[in-house]
């Protein structure tokens, strides 16, 4: 993630941000320039970048919802962002605790939708493009005990459903733990179902498909079969030698899709290491320089392996930070050589799709 700063005071901005705290400038995330812009308004839902000058309304969920933060260019005739157009379904707000549960959603798919922009990926909302995306928020229903009913995580045919009990941390947890996962996110999540939709768009019927199926293994493979069989008898002993993730080894598909995953984690936090400064010795440690260095930009790297030089020594720094705080690691995975050929084939497949 890239760093902001306030257009009038200069402060150091989160991307969540919505008001400066240093100035009290309102903010907005303008796609269009992909930044994070101090706004004045001029009436009628207008704002006015207070440095260009450009001007924007404010999303619809920003001014009603107060569940975005982002800008629709005044030139543009829709009232929700880039972002919030992609939904299709949004939980009852009417109903106790959705309505917070529903905005922790929203704020950790802004930050999927911010790296797809940065990698130039289609993204467009299905109800505007045939091959487009959606995304449904979808809430058990408590009076129906059935468990095959209770809403599923998942993707089909373009449409990501998200259970928003994903967004309460104890629940979060409780799966986690249930499911013997060492890292378990909503980001996680956003990004994991992302693989598949990508798959459909980027891989299935396209030129890919053969060194895909190469490197990670026979998709026609009957997914249903292979999903009982991972949950009766586990991944295989040695799964940390070929797959990310002990379910990356049950089936083609969710290899492709924590893969996919991975590599989203690895160019947004590389991004956040590199705006602040951050460089990597890969023989020693990292060093804390006063610029960053401009010729890496991790989203726009042609060449993998320096991204790989760069994550390897990075993972090696946060899991010895988190230790230090006497927590768990912060990157709970092991990049064995078929790994790194694997995100290697999803970075090109990334630039090139």
């Amino acid at each position: 993630m890239k760093l902001f700063h306030c257009g009038r005071c200069a402060n150091l901005l989160y991307f969540e941000n919505s008001c400066c705290t240093s100035c009290g400038a309102s903010l907005g995330f303008a796609p269009d320039v992909m930044d994070l812009v101090a706004i004045d308004p001029k009436g009628n839902n207008t704002w006015e970048e207070v440095t260009a000058g450009d001007q924007y309304r404010l999303c619809g969920n920003y001014q009603n919802q107060g569940a975005c933060n982002w800008l629709v260019p005044v030139s543009d005739s829709h009232a929700f962002c880039v972002a919030c157009r992609l939904n299709r379904t949004i939980p009852d707000l009417s109903t106790f605790r959705n309505h917070d549960l529903w905005v922790r959603l929203e704020k950790e798919k802004r930050r999927l939708v911010y790296s797809l922009l940065r990698l130039k990926l289609p993204c467009e909302p299905r109800q505007e493009d045939q091959y487009g995306l959606n995304f449904d928020f979808l809430a058990d229903q408590p009076a129906i005990f059935d468990e095959r009913s209770k809403v599923k995580t998942g993707h089909a045919n373009g449409v990501i459903t998200m259970n928003i009990a994903e967004a309460d941390p104890v629940e979060r947890e409780r799966m986690r733990s249930q499911m013997a996962e060492p890292y378990r996110t909503v980001l996680g999540h956003f990004r994991h179902e992302s693989g598949h939709y990508y798959w459909d768009l980027l891989v299935r019927s396209g030129p890919w498909l053969g060194s895909v199926r190469e490197m990670f293994g026979d998709d026609t493979r009957d997914y249903r079969q292979a999903m009982d069989q991972h949950y009766q008898y586990g991944p295989p002993g040695d799964w940390q030698s070929w797959y990310i993730s002990a379910y990356a080894s049950s089936h083609a598909w969710e290899d492709w899709a924590e893969t996919w995953a991975h590599y989203l984690h690895m160019v947004d936090t590389l991004e956040t290491a590199w705006q602040f400064g951050m460089r990597v010795n890969a023989r020693q440690s990292p060093m804390m320089n006063s610029e960053p260095d401009p010729a890496f930009d991790p989203y726009q790297a042609d060449d993998f392996d320096a991204l790989i030089k760069h994550w390897l020594p990075l993972t090696l720094a946060l899991n010895s930070l988190n230790r230090s705080m006497g927590h768990d690691d912060a990157y709970p995975f092991v990049l064995a050589a078929p790994v790194v050929e694997k995100l290697r084939l999803v970075h090109r497949i990334a630039h090139g799709g």
